[in-house]
């Protein structure tokens, strides 16, 4: 059994505290000791079935064995402020996949998460180690385990023998685990977080005497913002700032404060946050900016020790427009409008540009994060509090960089149904690309997360004022409206642009709009109304069209006229004055209009987005429409596979690595086994290391009549056919011959071997292949293959584990999808064998993080089936860790 290392970590219980999660050893014997020795005799009852304090000693005496000399017993330890507050054990049992646990919590120290925390850990590195049980006997009145055991979200067995009962705890990491761990961090992120954005007193420390400074400037906004609890200044010079009391320390402040803004120079941050730890503080805003290694891990350290939660360092600080609280803790120029969206940024001058549209918008802000350089609060963070807020109905977010993805992704996937959630897609140029996630991981993250990706911020901001003023479109189907020929033309080019189509109406449809419009007017779509069209004619026309089933928007483009002028119509006024909601989206075109996107008030609940430029509006409609999509999609799940040797699979990539240590490509036989392991399909081949034996595998893969291939191969060799290493079409022994002679005589020693295969059936030609990623873990790519893969680039990818609704995207994305259903005479795919492919490939890079790299190129399809031609993989050192364990960054 390996020893599998865990590094520490912090993690937060239910009550917003921090805890340090590690490995227990020798080390913790007299701390151990300590914990049994202060428990109530009521729960060594519990814990060893007798209130004698024998097995304490020697419980500690098991710890202090832990190490890689004891094979098969891990041991962690969950501490606060330096005291062993939990710990939990387990011990392997033959043959090796079930394992004996044991728990227990300090007193004082229940009901608060310890110990479902500490097991989920636990089984993170049992998992890791191979083990697939978890086995306890308990009192069965120990109501605590019990209800440990019941709410982990784990298939748990019970077993009612008399005064005890035997647990049996499956440890399998399905979607019911994954959703009641969301649920325990969801609850205690956001209990942590209250000090934070609903703090009941705030202090500054560092506000300055000079009008110039950061502090100073967050003092004033504060105070002159309605904030609704206490807020102190910290100075050690003055005994006010900006009409504010001043304390020379924190410690000497009247009360603890739940929150400090520390605006003071770099090198003083640790020693100011340790300070306020010592005070009780609950959380800091850290604006300060500039520092280096060791004042970072300073300011991290104090956060970890004494329960605070961090905002920055180096932004632009946070608010809260929520009546009991209305705090303005940012230097912002002016006060955010109170309103209903979410905003995190981690770029101050975005979230700047932000709070001011939103608030030209009138859309407002129920609360804003700048998360500066994340130290501690992220992205996930927020869609958290904003996910139970109660205000907030949608999140704008524009992060540079994901802590833990695949976590972001849950959180996001399980808040956009309820909250749209709306990012900036940074980093597509080559200079953004320095410091943002590649392009189709970005994308992969998004489009899996139900996340509306835009390309600029005008642009998250054109989708934002839709979104909150009008009902989503329930497809693409356009009704253009406009009150000049070229206004409508240029209209529906724009939605053509974006995907959306502007359909020819039904003849009684356009007899009905006719009707109600000037003479002269043209109702195919896009409608014409002409220049002389009244206000309520206008009016009249919008409305039947967006009554209508056979539209699923309608964008109306509008210009000035002298003709309304003279009649003293208003024809922007139709838009607004409709008799009661209309039941589809309605968007206007105004070119005329200085601001790049306004918000009509409509006489009806809602208000009307209106544009200066029809890309902007057919634009924002996409997004809304891709989003409805979204949403009407199935209940998805990760498909269970038969078939599949995990621990087969990881003891060859250990073996590999083993003998390898640095990583590197495997060769064609051990690639096979790998890709045996999950149930890969592949082409029939065999190895051959001389010619001889080329020759005689030829035959045995002939057959009758058949043709066979012979590739080249060597470590290292990656390119095959730009090495001109392969040989098709070989029809004899002879033609074999001359082929290994061929490669022997180019390649000379570099050759340790050919692979022969039969000349593969005619098919389509794809490419599927995984990529592992540091941050964002396995991303499963699908496309065209062949020699044309890297030219035409036709991919799309999908962070792994791939759902079915995953799968149906991978394959139906790139641009030459219809080849998979006979276009141009192709011969149409196995569709479902083509999802298994994909299906096996992420269960496989999930099983074994040290996948590096698969490619499979070609992947053949057919009427019969999949098969995968060629096939490169690489292995690299890498440690195992649980992408959805509880901690913090």
């Amino acid at each position: 059994m390996t020893d599998v290392r865990q590094a520490p970590v912090h993690a937060l219980l239910t009550d917003g505290r921090t805890v340090r999660i590690r490995r227990a050893d020798y080390r913790d014997r007299d701390a151990v000791r300590r914990l049994y020795e202060e428990m109530s005799p009521e729960n060594l009852r519990q814990r060893f079935f007798t209130v004698g304090r024998a097995s304490a000693a020697q419980a500690a005496d098991r710890v202090a064995g832990a190490g890689p000399a004891r094979p098969g017993y891990c041991a962690l330890a969950a501490e606060h402020a330096e005291r062993l507050v939990g710990l939990a054990e387990y011990e392997v049992v033959p043959p090796g996949t079930t394992a004996e646990i044991s728990l227990a919590v300090a007193e004082g120290w229940h009901h608060r998460g310890v110990a479902t925390l500490l097991v989920e850990h636990l089984a993170d590195a049992a998992r890791r180690a191979g083990v697939t049980v978890f086995t306890a006997d308990t009192l069965s009145d120990n109501h605590e385990l019990r209800t440990v055991f019941r709410d982990l979200g784990l298939h748990v067995l019970p077993h009612h023998d008399g005064p005890e009962t035997s647990w049996t705890v499956h440890l399998t990491e399905d979607e019911g685990y994954l959703s009641a761990v969301d649920t325990r961090a969801g609850t205690a992120d956001v209990v942590s977080l209250r000090p934070l954005l609903q703090p009941r007193s705030v202090a500054v420390i560092g506000a300055g005497r000079k009008p110039g400074s950061l502090g100073r400037a967050i003092l004033r906004n504060i105070s002159r913002g309605s904030y609704q609890g206490r807020v102190f200044a910290v100075h050690p010079e003055v005994s006010s700032v900006s009409g504010v009391h001043a304390y020379p320390s924190v410690a000497a402040l009247p009360e603890v404060p739940d929150l400090a803004v520390i605006a003071v120079p770099a090198p003083a941050v640790p020693q100011v946050a340790e300070e306020c730890g010592k005070a009780g503080v609950r959380a800091l805003l850290v604006v300060s900016a500039g520092l280096d290694r060791h004042q970072a891990a300073g300011l991290t350290g104090a956060c970890r020790r004494y329960d605070m939660r961090l905002a920055g360092p180096e932004c632009l600080g946070l608010s809260n427009t929520e009546e009991s609280v209305r705090l303005d803790a940012t230097f912002a120029a002016n006060h955010p409008s109170p309103g209903t969206a979410g905003v995190a940024v981690q770029s101050g001058g975005v979230g700047i540009a932000l709070l001011d549209g939103l608030s030209r918008l009138g859309i407002g802000v129920s609360s804003f994060a700048s998360l500066g350089d994340k130290y501690d609060v992220s992205g996930n963070d927020m869609l958290q509090w904003w996910e139970s807020d109660g205000r907030t109905e949608m999140a704008l977010l524009h992060l540079e960089s994901f802590g833990n993805p695949r976590a972001f992704s849950r959180t996001a996937r399980r808040v956009s149904p309820r909250i749209p959630v709306l990012t900036v897609d940074t980093g597509r140029s080559e200079t953004g690309r320095r410091t943002a996630p590649p392009a189709m991981t970005r994308q992969a993250l998004f489009t899996q997360a139900g996340i509306t990706a835009t390309r600029s911020m005008a642009e998250l901001l054109d989708v934002a004022a839709l979104l909150h003023a009008q009902p989503l479109p329930s497809g693409t189907k356009v009704a253009v409206v406009s009150n000049t020929a070229g206004g409508g033309v240029l209209a529906a080019d724009a939605c053509a642009d974006m995907g959306l189509s502007v359909p020819r109406l039904g003849t009684n449809l356009i007899d009905e709009l006719l009707a109600l419009l000037p003479a002269g007017a043209t109702a195919t779509n896009p409608v014409d109304t002409t220049a002389a069209v009244s206000e309520k004619q206008l009016r009249a026309c919008v409305e039947r069209l967006a009554a209508h089933g056979a539209v699923d928007a309608v964008l109306v483009s509008l210009v000035p006229t002298a003709v309304a002028a003279a009649t003293g119509d208003d024809l922007v006024r139709a838009l607004t004055t409709a008799s009661g909601p209309l039941p589809r989206p309605v968007v206007a075109v105004l070119p005329a209009q200085a601001a790049r996107v306004d918000l009509l008030d409509a006489r009806s609940e809602g208000r009307i987005p209106s544009y200066c430029d029809a890309q902007d509006a057919a634009r924002a409609l996409a997004h809304a429409a891709a989003r409805s999509r979204w949403l009407s999609q199935p209940p998805f799940s990760v498909p269970v596979l038969a078939d599949v040797e995990t621990q087969r699979a990881r003891d060859l990539v250990a073996s590999f690595l083993d003998e390898n240590p640095e990583g590197g490509w495997l060769d064609p036989r051990a690639t096979a086994t790998l890709l045996g392991c999950y149930g890969v399909p592949q082409l029939p081949w065999a190895w051959a290391r001389d010619e001889d034996e080329a020759v005689a595998a030829a035959q045995r893969l002939m057959g009758g009549d058949g043709r066979v291939v012979m590739k080249a191969h060597w470590p290292g060799l990656l390119h095959k056919s730009e090495q001109h290493a392969v040989h098709l079409d070989l029809r004899n022994a002879a033609q074999v011959r001359a082929a290994h002679r061929d490669l022997v005589a180019r390649f000379g020693d570099r050759l340790t071997g050919v692979v022969i295969q039969p000349l593969a059936e005619r098919g389509t030609e794809w490419f599927a292949g995984v990529e592992q990623d540091e941050v964002f873990g396995p991303l499963v790519a699908f496309g065209l293959g062949g020699t044309a893969t890297e030219l035409l680039d036709d991919r799309t990818a999908r962070l792994a584990p791939l759902t079915d609704h995953d799968v149906r995207e991978l394959i139906t994305s790139p641009r030459t999808t219809p080849l998979l259903f006979g276009y141009a005479g192709s011969p149409t795919a196995d569709v479902e064998a083509l999802e298994q492919l994909l299906h096996r490939l992420s269960r496989m890079a999930c099983d074994v993080p040290q996948l590096a790299r698969a490619e499979l190129n070609p992947v053949l399809s057919g009427p019969q089936g999949v098969s995968v031609l060629d096939v490169r993989v690489r292995l690299e050192p890498r440690r195992a860790h649980g992408p959805y364990l509880r901690r913090l960054r």
